[in-house]
């Protein structure tokens, strides 16, 4: 690696340079053993950097505060979707005027598709290099985690319960699904079948929920999405319209609907076309309140496919909160 974790703890002198968080254990590993293409990708097309190295879950946002705080205004997150999403808590938390970047590295993908960023590394250093900065929205979510106490994280791209958060944590215990090129019709067959358990086996959740604090209602569910940017699950395209500077978060609740019908019309949630589904709602919210109907239910959520906790959670957009480094139109 251009140099290790310790080394860039005492270098000061290196404040100028881009930082560059690195998940070696993303995309199943493979970003370790491709490294040193990545990294030659990275150097040729975009010039100089410095790297740190995360070990464990977590390390994302602490190394992203920790260089924030020693200086650094240009964080790069090399891994996929979760990767990023530590980071970037990381530069929130600070509140500090950062810039983040993404080399993507990761089996997902989601929300660098909604970016346009290439999922080629070489492409992808190059628009670092000629793209431009925006002010995104991201949205922050307060709920329970899993030793009970109520926290707030931030995420870019979708939070979730329902089935999504199930498939979610079946992917992770089992972890039978990383390997999968979810840009393939093969491996969007293989998801389905891999997953086909899941579906058969989920009911739709009957919960409570205010939007925009407005009256409270009972609304039945299957699948839960609060969107900041469009896709999710490895390509679908859960929320078509989402635009990530709007103010808005886009609410798409997927209702009591039948697993033959689910079966049958599972692909449309790659073009979009779900929307057109009678079962499917969609609304532009800031803010969503939800708890479940039954205070004893344990529902899990699911934040750029991370599950940290369970409702009840308050759902709010954060208007132009991040700078981010995307491709020039």
């Amino acid at each position: 690696m251009e140099k290790n974790r310790d080394n860039l703890t005492t270098e000061s002198g290196n404040n100028g340079l881009p930082l560059v968080i690195v998940n070696p254990k993303s995309a199943g590993g493979s970003t370790q053993t491709r490294w040193s293409e990545l990294a030659s990708d990275l150097r040729s097309h975009f010039g100089p950097f410095t790297v740190a190295l995360t070990k464990k879950p977590g390390d994302g946002v602490e190394l992203a505060k920790k260089f924030v705080s020693a200086g650094r205004r240009y964080i790069i997150a090399c891994g996929g979707d979760g990767t990023i999403n530590e980071v970037a808590n990381g530069i929130l938390e600070t509140g500090e005027d950062v810039t983040l970047g993404i080399l993507p590295a990761g089996t997902g993908g989601d929300f660098r598709r909604s970016l346009g960023v290439s999922s080629t590394p070489r492409d992808a250093a190059r628009q670092l290099r000629d793209g431009v900065t925006k002010l995104m929205d991201v949205g922050k979510v307060t709920f329970t985690d899993h030793s009970g106490e109520v926290i707030s994280r931030y995420f870019l791209n979708v939070a979730s319960f329902g089935l999504s958060a199930s498939i979610n944590d079946r992917v992770k215990k089992q972890g039978g699904l990383a390997w999968i090129p979810s840009e393939t019709v093969k491996g969007r067959t293989k998801f389905a079948l891999s997953t086909l358990q899941e579906v058969l086996d989920q009911e739709a959740r009957v919960v409570k929920v205010s939007l925009d604090d407005g009256p409270e209602a009972t609304l039945s569910t299957l699948n839960f999405c609060v969107c900041n940017a469009r896709f999710f699950g490895g390509g679908m395209q859960i929320a078509p319209d989402a635009k990530i500077d709007d103010g808005f978060l886009d609410l798409i609740n997927i209702g009591d609907i039948t697993t033959m019908r689910i079966l049958l019309n599972g692909y449309k949630l790659y073009s979009g076309s779900h929307l057109a589904l009678p079962e499917v709602k969609g609304k532009l919210v800031r803010k969503i309140s939800v708890a479940p109907s039954d205070p004893d239910s344990i529902v899990e959520i699911e934040t750029d496919g991370e599950i940290p906790g369970r409702l009840p959670a308050v759902f709010e957009v954060v208007p132009k909160a991040l700078k981010i480094r995307v491709p020039s139109e």
